[in-house]
């Protein structure tokens, strides 16, 4: 988010790309986008390819863990155990092969302070010689959060909508990356009211939280709201546990009543009747696939802007 200096010209940027999805068709004509995913992927995968090709882009995707070598990643190491390549010779290999690489790499949930330095994408920024776009990391996910800000763009009646953060219950432990994201791209946005509830323990970091109101209460954040983006995450406190699997944190259709006429968001994939019953993500007020098909313009967007500074560097 902070690469980007103004969030609504990006967003009406990709508005625009919605619409005419191959007007940047010659962009990026002989230039190559490397996909390295060390997690699995369905949504920003395709996306994201899809957004390279409509902009002419050649695009090469590797599944990390299953096509290439273990990479190593902590310096001045002895390499005497599984790990067989260092990032440093494979990440710069990659920059030869390709002139921008995406990384999506995830959260171990066992060491907060590793995960939150954001060792992998970090690495190949230092390392690849090449422009680095993250999709998705321990930490954040900025690719579905430009894509959710252009929902909201494109659904709300107010100028300033009430969007709800709320935390959903889920059978796993699950990192702090797409709420993380989803604050900070809601608190950079000045028109919007932004509230996050969440049960006591699932405090997000202070630095994304920013100016957003918080609340124990699900109900009362509720209350008049336009937009309800669920998304269950693990503590950062206690971090990687699991303090409550409490269903009555499920977005239903009676807290669902209290907003108003309040659309239901969320980044999929979903654990339906966890996070959110099947009347309401059934529902007509149900934005998911809609808002899933906005990763592709939002990608879309992020990688014209990178080509651009390519071109005019």
């Amino acid at each position: 988010m902070k690469d980007v200096p103004n969030l609504m010209v990006l967003v009406q940027e990709a508005l625009l790309l919605k619409k005419q999805p191959f007007a940047e068709s010659q962009l990026g004509k002989n230039k190559t986008l490397g996909l390295l995913f060390f997690n699995s992927s369905l949504r920003t995968r395709l996306s994201t390819q899809k957004a390279a090709q409509n902009l002419g882009m050649n695009v090469i995707v590797m599944n990390v863990s299953q096509d290439g070598w273990a990479l190593e990643m902590e310096d001045g190491t002895v390499m005497n155990g599984d790990k067989v390549e260092h990032v440093k010779e494979a990440a710069a290999v990659i920059g030869q092969y390709c002139d921008i690489i995406g990384i999506r790499s995830f959260a171990s949930l066992t060491d907060r302070d590793k995960d939150y330095q954001e060792e992998v994408v970090h690495k190949f920024v230092q390392y690849a010689g090449v422009p680095i776009l993250s999709l998705e990391s321990a930490t954040r996910h900025p690719l579905q959060s430009l894509a959710d800000l252009v929902t909201i763009e494109e659904l709300k009646t107010k100028d300033k909508p009430k969007v709800i953060l709320t935390w959903a219950p889920h059978p796993k432990a699950l990192p702090q990356a797409v709420p993380n994201s989803f604050a900070e791209w809601m608190n950079r946005s000045e028109d919007i009211d932004f509230v996050i509830t969440h049960p006591e323990g699932y405090e997000l970091a202070e630095e994304f939280v920013g100016n957003a109101r918080v609340t124990y209460n699900q109900r009362e954040a509720f209350e008049g709201a336009d937009f309800i983006y669920a998304k269950n995450w693990s503590s950062y406190r206690d971090y990687g546990q699991i303090l409550s699997k409490d269903l009555d944190w499920t977005v239903n259709a009676e807290k669902m009543g209290l907003t108003d006429n309040a659309k239901f968001m969320h980044c999929l994939p979903v654990r339906r009747n966890m996070i959110v019953t099947d009347e309401v993500i059934d529902s007509p007020n149900s934005v998911v696939i809609q808002e899933a098909g906005n990763r592709v313009c939002a990608a879309q967007a992020v990688l014209k802007h990178m080509l651009l500074n390519m071109l005019y560097a």
